[in-house]
């Protein structure tokens, strides 16, 4: 699915900095902004310096064409999405559907410690079968900055917990409480993403909404 990124990796020196994660952000992040984002802004939305910044935007312009600048005129505007960005954002949404933050007040029964912590919510379609136990996905949030992640399986009338052992006389024990599913079932279809079986919610947790944010997609990626 990522081919098309393979170019802004290679380098006959040094190994660019930023990461996959990086690029995929930055483009939700562009698609977001229609009328463009300028450097200053990526910088902070990607927790990543200002060399970096000015690299990804070099090598998404130059290298694959995903990003154009408005007009000359506009130039201050910053960068939006050409039309092969939007196409190859358009393939990751079709297994990533949404990052969207969350409320920790709402999730004290998933979240160890919610207090302090901001939650970001990725909905990742038909990925179930590559979850075991959420530690690879866990390592993935800690690895760009987070706190963590927890991983959610929906069996198509719950939420539950991954296991090795989904018996149905274990499943209450590993389930999502009712609460806490309605509120995630909601906050979704008010993005409208409905919950499909075999998705995967993930949870990235960050001390901050932009590390959050990069912790829940950089768990995604690791089963996409």
């Amino acid at each position: 699915m990522f081919e098309e990124l393979d170019t802004l990796f290679q380098s006959p020196t040094i190994r660019p900095s930023f990461e996959k994660v990086h690029v995929i952000l930055a483009l939700f992040i562009f698609e977001e902004n229609k009328d463009g984002i300028g450097r200053y802004r990526l910088q902070k939305e990607l927790v990543i310096g200002s060399g970096t910044t000015r690299s990804l935007i070099k090598k998404l312009n130059k290298t694959i064409n995903f990003i154009t600048v408005l007009t000359e005129e506009n130039k201050r505007k910053g960068h939006i999405l050409t039309k092969e960005g939007l196409t190859f954002l358009k393939k990751i949404k079709q297994k990533i559907l949404l990052i969207e933050a969350g409320d920790p007040s709402e999730l004290k029964d998933i979240i160890i410690k919610p207090e302090g912590h901001n939650p970001y919510f990725c909905l990742v379609r038909e990925s179930s079968d590559k979850i075991s136990k959420g530690i690879e996905q866990r390592d993935a949030a800690i690895k760009i900055g987070g706190v963590g992640a927890t991983c959610l399986l929906y069996d198509g009338n719950n939420l539950i917990f991954p296991s090795y052992t989904l018996s149905e006389n274990n499943k209450d024990l590993i389930k999502v409480e009712n609460k806490t599913f309605k509120y995630i079932n909601t906050l979704f279809n008010k993005k409208k993403s409905q919950l499909e079986e075999n998705d995967v919610v993930i949870i990235g947790l960050g001390e901050n909404h932009e590390k959050a944010r990069l912790a829940a997609l950089n768990a995604a990626l690791t089963i996409v």
